[in-house]
């Protein structure tokens, strides 16, 4: 039907179809098992980082996002007069009526607002972070000194793939080791600062450019390997990654730099929470917060070697009391035991 005549019952249906219909496989991935390249079936977690394959479903959070752009989509016609009265995708029906956080406690965190009555609850993830082990093995799979350096102002930053990708020569300032990059949301420019490794590959990046570009202050600092040369947009640095990921079995994403760089922040006793969350932009704390939330690995490893202690304290032999009378401290000196 035509998308001006959707209903509410409509917006239902969707929005069941969508948590339930087989989403379409990527040509990639058939063309791949054809030519017997090991697939993993969906769902299986790699075996390098533990993170599961994509299901044959839409994920809870691909839906949520679904619901939310479709809502947005209506109120826009329904403000400039061009859709439905009613938007087919109604907020909660707590929410339709009354003053927002009319009873709040001060003492709680402000709950979201906008609640659609069609929108799937999604998970509070932990975000996931890459060892350091692991990093040291991705980036020497790294074939060229621009993936150095990005992956290594991704690392240290902890800025956005776009936003990095979108600085220009004179964003970087060497000097006092910043880089000016544009935020996502509130499109804010913001100095960051990024690690010696990072500005020394950007260097040796740029010594391989020297007469093949024209200079300019306001020029893109990332182009493409191949000729002709032209900027670098997200896919093309999206597909550098998985090419990297590929000769490692792995299936690290471009966000998990940020989400590694900010734990390593984070752990950091000498830096607060609130540089942490001033470095990656966050508009609360509490989103910062997440990054102090142990990983698997972390909490599997601490109980584990909590259970060889308590091992090893069942195997260690309990010192009698002694009988009435005796002095502890001679009895310790007569038996060998530590006073």
């Amino acid at each position: 039907m035509s998308w001006d005549r959707a209903t509410r019952v409509d917006a239902r249906d969707f929005s069941c179809w969508i948590q339930l219909t087989v989403k379409p496989r990527r040509q990639a991935t058939r063309s791949a098992a054809s030519a017997g390249v090991a697939v993993r079936r969906p769902g299986m977690p790699n075996r390098v980082t533990g993170k599961p394959t994509p299901g044959i479903g839409y994920a809870p959070a691909t839906v949520a996002h679904s619901e939310t752009v479709l809502r947005g989509f209506y109120d826009f016609h329904r403000d400039a007069g061009s859709g439905p009265i009613l938007n087919p995708f109604p907020l909660d029906v707590s929410r339709r009526a009354g003053r927002a956080h009319a009873h709040h406690n001060p003492m709680h965190q402000w709950s979201h607002e906008r609640v659609g009555r069609y929108r799937p609850v999604v998970a509070r993830r932990i975000p996931r972070a890459i060892p350091d082990e692991r990093f040291n093995e991705l980036f020497v799979a790294l074939p060229s000194n621009r993936d150095r350096a990005l992956v290594a102002f991704w690392i240290s930053t902890g800025v956005r793939a776009a936003e990095l990708l979108g600085v220009r020569q004179c964003d970087m300032d060497p000097g006092q080791q910043l880089i000016t990059v544009v935020r996502k949301g509130s499109r804010a420019m913001q100095q960051v600062p990024a690690s010696t490794d990072a500005f020394v590959w950007l260097r040796l990046y740029q010594e391989e450019l020297r007469g093949k570009l024209p200079r300019g202050r306001i020029r893109p600092v990332w182009w493409t390997l191949r000729q002709p040369l032209r900027p670098l947009t997200y896919h093309a640095a999206h597909r550098m990654f998985e090419r990297a990921n590929a000769d490692l079995g792995a299936n690290w994403t471009l966000h998990d730099l940020r989400h590694s760089a900010a734990t390593r922040m984070a752990r950091d006793p000498q830096l607060t929470l609130t540089d942490v969350q001033w470095v990656l932009g966050h508009a609360h704390l509490t989103t910062t917060e997440l990054y102090l939330t142990p990983t698997r690995d972390e909490v599997v490893t601490g109980v584990l070697a909590h259970h060889a202690r308590q091992a090893n304290r069942r195997d260690e032999p309990t010192p009698s009391a002694p009988a009435p009378g005796y002095d502890p401290q001679s009895l310790s000196v007569l038996f060998g035991r530590t006073v």
